[in-house]
Formats: structure tokens, sequence, C-alpha cells
């Protein structure tokens, strides 16, 4: 079936001074300097009230129209989700909203289930990386036999929102103040960035002239009193002198840039190739040439243009010579997880992987513990440096080299794949 996105946000509004519930968003009109609530703070679930009332809309006659007490609940949650937090993901799901069943897990842990490394055969193959950029963080997710290897997990604390604050920053300082302004900066983001395959040659393009060059592009801020959305003005298009205008210069790739660069702003940790080789270090010697042949992308911030052959690039630079690289991206980046989960749940096993009501109302969360087994139960607390890692603090970097790494030469020809 199609899939619906739906923005898990309470929004207000000041130009019609009307708040928004998740799929409510859809009947704004006015969509400038709309004021956030959002249930997720830094990557974790934190607001339940929130997240109470954009449920209760997408479970209603309005969108999903379903009978709780007769559906089973696919879930997914973060990664190194704090085990609190996954409690309450149990009281809600079978005490507010009653529940059949349910099956809580992490989006990466779905994709074994879907279409996205079809290409390399019919099953897919045992080992493999995830590679999830989403809102909040980008995670390097090595996945044996349908199992997270949980001690190999990477974080890079860069995801969609920090690149879209970023944006906002940049555009304020430079021309208009867009700081309230984050649904159009966001859209700003998707329409007109991307990221470089020849970073130094785009920032001497910008330097050489500013306003005219090959990279430049003018995005027309919308106008809602006449409905009009913000888009880049196409060539010959005539538009009134009242038109307000961003031009988009060297921002168009580096905001995007801080996916490989963080240390650009100042964040001390390498960049995402950089991160996957330290991920695939941590496995297996003799499995690690399956790992590098089967890399998947999903997540929004994938989307970018010029991402997979960027990474491409990158990888290739690094990969041991006896290796091959492969690298698979999806149809719909965003939606690989739902889709891989659809397949999941379609399938025989669904059944065996979910805690029923009853067996809630029986053990309580030791449950859930028991079917989901998570970080906590995978050895990974039982090496002290990385417990401490984990522990010490829920937003701060997981196992990342601190060194920063030097930019590597970017290559005229970026393939995904090499032979020795």
């Amino acid at each position: 079936r199609n899939s619906r996105l739906i923005p898990n946000a309470i929004v207000r509004s000041k130009g019609d001074k009307t708040t928004y519930f998740g799929h409510q968003l859809q009947r704004c009109r006015d969509y400038s300097a709309l004021h956030y609530r959002l249930p997720f703070e830094k990557g974790y679930l934190v607001d339940w009230d929130a997240q109470k009332a954009i449920w209760d809309g997408v479970f209603s006659s309005e969108v999903l129209n379903v009978d709780t007490a007769e559906s089973s609940l696919l879930i997914t949650e973060p990664y190194f989700n704090l085990p609190n937090i996954q409690d309450v993901y149990d009281q809600f799901v079978f005490e507010e909203y009653e529940f059949h069943s349910y099956h809580r897990c992490t989006p990466a842990s779905m994709i074994p289930y879907g279409r996205l490394f079809q290409a390399g055969g019919p099953s897919p193959p045992e080992c493999l990386v995830v590679i999830d950029s989403g809102f909040s963080f980008t995670h390097v997710v090595p996945i044996i036999n349908n199992q997270i290897q949980w001690y190999a997990v990477k974080r890079l604390d860069v995801g969609g929102k920090l690149l879209t604050n970023q944006l906002k920053e940049l555009v304020s300082y430079r021309q208009w103040n867009m700081m309230d302004e984050t649904y159009i900066m966001n859209h700003a983001k998707e329409t007109c960035c991307y990221v470089s395959t020849r970073f130094f040659e785009d920032i001497q393009t910008c330097r050489s002239n500013p306003k005219q060059n090959s990279i430049v592009q003018e995005y027309i801020l919308p106008n809602f009193s006449t409905n009009r959305h913000g888009h880049v003005r196409v060539p010959g298009e005539e538009s009134p002198a009242t038109d307000q205008v961003l031009h988009m210069e060297n921002e168009r790739f580096t905001i995007p840039e801080l996916l490989f660069r963080p240390d650009d702003i100042g964040l001390e940790q390498s960049g995402l190739a950089t991160t996957v080789a330290a991920s695939i270090s941590l496995l297996p010697d003799d499995l690690r040439g399956m790992f590098w042949a089967n890399i998947g992308l999903i997540g929004g911030s994938t989307n970018f243009p010029g991402f997979y052959e960027r990474l491409s690039s990158e990888l290739l630079s690094i990969t041991p010579v006896e290796y091959d690289l492969q690298i698979y991206r999806s149809e719909d980046a965003v939606t690989e997880a739902y889709r891989a989960a659809l397949a999941f749940v379609k399938g025989p096993t669904f059944s065996t992987h979910a805690v029923s009501r009853e067996e809630y109302l029986e053990s309580g969360s030791n449950a859930s513990r028991r079917k989901f087994p998570g970080w906590q139960s995978s050895g990974l607390t039982g090496d002290p440096e990385i417990s401490k890692v984990v522990h010490e603090s829920t937003i701060e970097e997981r196992g990342q080299p601190s060194k920063k790494p030097s930019r590597p030469r970017m290559r005229a020809n970026t393939t995904s794949s090499r032979r020795r």
C-alpha cells in the first residue's frame, strides 16, 4: 500500500494563528514563521504528551481509522534507545492504546527484509552495512544474519535538522533573517543543496564571480497571500519586482559538506567515509570483504544529488585493495525502512517476533526485553570503555575516532565498485 508521510510535530502557525497536530499540517496555507513542538529531542522521545496528541490523530478516522485493540503495531525506535524510554513505549502501546500486539525495532534492522539489496541476489546478503542518515543523526549499522552488531555501530552527530539550522544561520547572516522560517529553509535545502564531488573547484567558482556563475541559484521565497510556494527560478522566468529572492551560492554545497567534514563547524568527529571504515574495522577479519561489498543507503539526507558519487569516491580511496566496494541506493530513501518493515509484517515469522498484550499484562516490559533484544543485551555493556561512553550522556559521540581526517583527494571518475 502507499505510504503517507506525516510530520511528527505539533505546529503553531503565526500566520493563521492555528495549531496543527501532525497530519493536520497539510491544511495549513501560511507556512511562514511556523513554531514546531517536537516530541523528539536529540534523537530521543522525551515529550510524550506531544507524541500522544500526534498518535491520536494518526489512529483516528481522519488517517488510519484503526481499532487498536484489534490491530498489531510495528514501531521503529532510535538506535541506542534508553531502557526507561523503551518501557514507556510499552506502556503507551498496551495501556494507552491497548494494541493486540506490537514489534519494536530500529529502522536498519528491517532493511534485510526489503528490496534495497535485491540487485545483489534474490536473498539479502548475510553481512551488510546500513548507512541511515536521518533527522537527528547519521548512523553506520553493520548487520550479520539480520542481527545488528552493536559493538561496531557508529554515530555521526549530523542529520537533516542540523543541516537546516546551519542553512538558516548562513542565510540570515548573509541575506534575509530566516531564523524563524524552519519550514521554508528546509524546503530550500531539499530543493537547492547538493554534495560536491569537486569541493575546492566549486569554492573557486563561487569566489571568481559571486553573483553570476554556474552554481548560483535564485530561490524565490513563497508568497502565501497568493498561495505560491517557494521554488528555484528557471531560466527565462519573469517574476514581479516585489518577489523576495535568496541567492543560493556556496551554501548549496557547503551545507551537505558537513556530512563528510563535520569538523568544519567544530564537531570533533570523522566524516562519513572514515566512520564507515572505522565501523567495518571492528568486525571479524574474514567477513569484512562482505561488508565492503554490501553498503546500503537510507534516510532523507542520502537524497542530496552527488551524495552517492561523493561517498563512493571517498570510500574507494580507503577500501582495502583485496575487497570490492558496492553501494546500493534506494528508490525512495525516506520510506525504504517502511517498505522493508511492511515486507517483514507480511512474512510468516512476524507473529513470533511480536509481543502480545497478554504477554505484557503478565510480564510487563520484561516480555519486550525477551522478544526485542537490543544493544543493552548484546554484550556492548560488557566492554567498560564502550559502556562508559554510552551511559555518560545520550548526546555524546559513541566510539568515533577523535582524530580529524585530512580531506581525501577526489578522483575524476567515481564508481561504486572496484575489482583487483
